[in-house]
């Protein structure tokens, strides 16, 4: 049976792994020239996405690339002394496995699990899906699929041909996040340097294994602004003014913008659909339940819907009839957690009055104050979104010891 993926970021390469697992033929599309190795942003793996890694054999190489941010010194608006926090404290009171690491380099590390068995298509996309499974694309010669899912991202190419316009099913929740790529000045190691003001929030963050530090902006609009996906220089307009006169440090930051090697700028935005699936198609990750980027767990998520969404096709043997609506019953509360998860996040992450400010600071200085026993109390408290994730309970999808890591099908390729 052929499937084609479209998208090789994260919960594509993971999805081809377990259906390849599982006796089926691969092929993933992706957009981009090559695999991206630009670094990304921070992405938070927890226990869920953690042991589906292990099963997949990555869970060292994920470990090694992990950022190591262990330590936070957070200023509130106006504030002349900062709080420093041990993020160790938090991290272990959510009694759970978790680890932060890049985006790009998680994708990287699932795409050599499974570069061995999985055709690839780099620099290529999906111009047209038929109902029997005829697939064209810019670049290379019409094929036949049994099935295609789309793993592309929020903006996904593959929603947008079968299911319509993707203003149909996003929900702005009132933020944009802007990411960028900047000389690690400051030598952060480990550390998470954050300024929070009213309406906005921009932190700064070094990876023991990279050369350079990440930049990350996120702020409050009312209204969903005016710009194109592809007007980049609009978009670091849009992040001056939004963060003007904050700091001297983000001042600092975002004087990096017309020299940075890696920008990406976006809105918050949730998906809410009816269905994930039409016929041979279907959606898996942001692509088709984005609860929110950088709020919400929407890499932890999108693994956990790959390897579902491979697992009920394998236990329906390959028909989507079957299978499809079996994934969306197991994902469906999943779902609508995160969804609650984001929300919450935003609007403590992004306070919206000068009180919420100080409610976040002091927030943070009390965790960093209290003996480790009445700080893993609170921390439970209030850290939402890992004891969302670490009380998911997924099925397991035993692989056939015949099936497992074969090529099937590539012959009538």
């Amino acid at each position: 049976m052929r499937i084609l993926i479209s998208g090789a970021s994260v919960s594509g390469p993971v999805l081809a792994y377990w259906l390849t697992r599982h006796g089926f033929s691969v092929t993933v599309v992706e957009r981009a020239a090559t695999l991206r190795k630009t670094g990304g942003h921070a992405v938070d793996l927890f226990r869920p996405a953690m042991n589906i890694s292990e099963k997949m054999g990555v869970l060292p190489r994920v470990e090694e690339r992990a950022t190591g941010a262990n330590r936070m010194t957070a200023y509130g608006e106006g504030a002349r002394r900062p709080v420093r926090v041990d993020l160790s404290k938090i991290f272990g009171a959510t009694e759970g496995r978790h680890v932060e690491i890049m985006r790009d380099d998680l994708s990287e590390i699932y795409y050599d699990a499974t570069r061995d068995d999985v055709e690839y298509i780099f620099g290529d996309s999906i111009t047209a899906i038929s109902p029997d499974g005829e697939v064209r694309f810019e670049n290379t010669a019409p094929r036949r699929f049994d099935l295609v899912v789309g793993a592309d991202g929020l903006h996904s190419n593959v929603r947008r041909l079968v299911f319509g316009d993707e203003s149909r099913f996003s929900a702005f929740i009132g933020a944009y996040l802007g990411v960028l790529t900047l000389p690690n000045a400051a030598d952060l190691d480990g550390e998470l340097l954050m300024h929070v003001g009213v309406g906005r929030t921009a932190g700064m963050y070094g990876a023991r294994h990279l050369g350079e530090a990440r930049a990350m902006f996120l702020f409050r609009s009312e209204r969903e602004l005016d710009y194109s996906r592809r007007d980049v220089p609009r978009q670091k307009e849009l992040l001056r003014g939004a963060f003007r006169g904050l700091h001297a440090d983000v001042d600092r930051w975002l004087a990096e913008l017309d020299r940075t090697p890696a920008f990406y700028f976006d809105s918050i935005t949730q998906l809410h659909m009816d269905t994930w699936s039409r016929g041979r198609v279907a959606l898996v990750g942001d692509a088709g339940y984005c609860p929110g980027p950088a709020v919400g767990g929407s890499t932890s998520l999108a693994i956990v819907g790959a390897y579902v969404l491979a697992g009920e096709l394998a236990r329906a043997g390959g028909d989507h009839e079957r299978a499809f609506p079996a994934y969306e019953r197991a994902m469906t509360e999943h779902v609508r957690g995160s969804r609650a998860v984001a929300l919450s996040a935003a609007k403590t992450l992004v306070p919206t009055s000068r009180l919420g400010v100080r409610g976040l600071v002091q927030g943070l200085r009390l965790i960093s104050a209290l003996p480790a026993g009445p700080s893993r109390a609170l921390v439970r408290l209030t850290t939402k979104s890992a004891r969302l994730y670490n009380s998911m309970i997924i099925d397991d999808y035993p692989v056939s010891p015949t099936a497992s890591g074969r090529r099937v099908g590539l012959e009538n390729r």
